[in-house]
């Protein structure tokens, strides 16, 4: 089975998923009958795809999971005449009641779900297999199923776990409830946050090694992916390195991405088309040489909307619930391109007629927007710009290398700049400033802020601006504020048989 026309297939072979009592519960009794879903390579296939699909739910990658660590933060403020879209996440009234919460979290274990059930019964299909192009096959199936359970599970770890400090802290702190068996009566209780990254890296492990790229796959491109393969591993396995204050790791694997040669930095300075340029054209069409993976949409299946609440277009006006922060809006430079392709000046259809520079990176894919699709963007969450960010930061933290961090970020910088004359002078006092305020002009409204601000345990001010609301504008978080980890759902708590630990955070 080619391995291309795998993912044109767009039929899941999973039932849609029924309220339950806990998140870790299997799928509900009018799913697919286990022993009659996957017998043969194209069922497990299906069943991939049915991962796959998982994905596209409005609150993983093109919704909630994007959206609310960074607006949680100080990265936008909510405006006067908003639609209170995420408001109590905005306001620090974070429950574990919380519907967005709970959602990421049930999100998060269906795709576990989802991968556990392919992996427990895809051996039945070995002995059927009957080339080597069908081992093949079974074997990068089987890799991504793996990949995906390592995904959601870093995830997790990232939203409802503390940062990771060292070995020691990471035996004694909570982590998360590893489930590797679809089927199982194990007793729902949080492992070590140790376990949860030792589980997150094994599961990548094994990806990389089911997943290996051959020649015939290079023989076309494997950038802008929506599939997973061994370079999504290496990705990951750097961010995952990054958390763990694993530099060398940190190092290793993003320079594996970065010296790949496979992937390519869009410059926002050349012009693909007549009228807008490389980088222009990644946020427009969601296609681009450094694209590592993105959730795959058609116009007939796609999740949330991910510029929905910058915007709330209806094809007269604009009455956005949320606009960048003025402070973030100061950190670009003349001739950093990424504000023209991040941002434009409208005059909104509010009542007060605020005019601010609006979000227009998730204003939409421009196909979806030709279907009558509004703000539909296709979800990047891995990208060669973050690997650079990586690098440069495990390369100060881990070896004091200022000159090869420095040239980390010129080589970002040169890719978006109007024009960059020279390189970037890091040093002991200002370089993890200058990596900061980088990971905040690239990254923008991708969901990283949380987690970055909790790992170099700094808290953050909110100062009013035109037309903030007040409830939230002057609202000041101290560093290692317990709400920089989600509190677990209470219906997980109280569910029948758990034993899960609740975080500070619930309390």
């Amino acid at each position: 089975m080619n391995t291309t026309h795998r993912y044109l297939l767009i039929t899941a072979i999973f039932a849609a998923l029924v309220t339950t009592t806990s998140c870790l519960d299997k799928y509900p009794d009018n799913a697919i009958i286990a022993d009659k879903a996957i017998n043969t390579l194209e069922e497990l296939d299906q069943a991939a795809i049915g991962v796959y699909d998982a994905f596209k739910s409005g609150a993983l990658y093109s919704g909630y999971l994007t959206l609310l660590p960074d607006i949680q933060c100080d990265l936008a403020h909510a405006i006067n005449g908003y639609t209170n879209t995420y408001g109590n996440i905005w306001r620090w009234d974070i429950l574990s009641t919380n519907s967005e919460i709970t959602s990421v979290y049930a999100a998060l274990y269906e795709v576990i779900a989802r991968a556990n059930f392919l992996l427990e019964y895809a051996p039945r299909v070995e002995p059927t297999l009957a080339t080597d192009e069908q081992f093949s096959t079974y074997e990068q199936i089987c890799g991504e199923a793996y990949f995906a359970r390592a995904l959601a599970y870093s995830e997790l770890i990232r939203l409802y776990c503390k940062s990771y400090e060292s070995s020691a802290q990471a035996r004694e702190e909570l982590g998360v409830v590893i489930v590797t068996k679809y089927n199982t009566d194990e007793p729902m209780q949080r492992s070590t946050l140790a376990q949860s990254y030792a589980q997150v890296i094994d599961d990548l492990d094994r990806a990389a090694e089911l997943m290996d790229i051959d020649e015939q796959t290079l023989a076309g491109n494997i950038y802008n992916a929506t599939y997973f393969n061994e370079y999504t591993v290496y990705a990951l396995r750097a961010r995952v390195a990054l958390y763990m204050r694993d530099w060398e790791s940190a190092i290793e694997y993003s320079s594996r991405v970065i010296d790949s040669g496979y992937y390519l930095l869009s410059s926002a300075s050349t012009a693909i088309t007549s009228d807008m340029s490389h980088f222009a054209y990644m946020w427009a069409y969601d296609d681009a040489t450094e694209i590592i993976w993105k959730v795959g949409f058609t116009i007939n299946s796609y999740g949330g909307a991910l510029g929905q609440v910058f915007f709330n277009y209806d094809y007269r006006t604009m009455k956005p619930d949320y606009v960048p922060s003025e402070w973030v809006l100061g950190l670009y430079d003349a001739q950093d391109l990424r504000y023209g392709t991040y941002f434009y000046t409208y005059t909104t259809g509010h009542s007060h007629a605020l005019s601010w520079p609006l979000l227009v990176k998730y204003f939409g894919n421009m196909n979806f927007f030709n279907s009558q699709i509004l703000h539909t963007s296709m979800p990047k969450p891995l990208r060669l710009a973050e690997q650079y960010l990586i690098r440069a930061e495990a390369l100060v933290e881990g070896r004091g290398n200022y000159t090869l961090a420095g040239e980390d970020i010129a080589t970002l910088q040169r890719a978006r700049y109007q024009s960059f004359g020279g390189g970037v002078s890091l040093n002991a006092g200002n370089a993890m400033t200058i990596i900061e305020q980088e990971r905040v002009k690239e990254l923008y409204m991708e969901g990283f802020r949380l987690m970055d601000l909790k790992r170099w345990h700094k808290g953050f001010e909110r100062t009013p601006q035109s037309e903030s609301i007040a409830n939230g504008s002057s609202l000041r978080v101290e560093a290692d504020n317990p709400l920089f980890v989600w509190p677990i759902p209470q219906h997980e708590l109280e569910s029948p048989g758990s034993n899960i630990e609740p975080n500070e955070s619930n309390k």
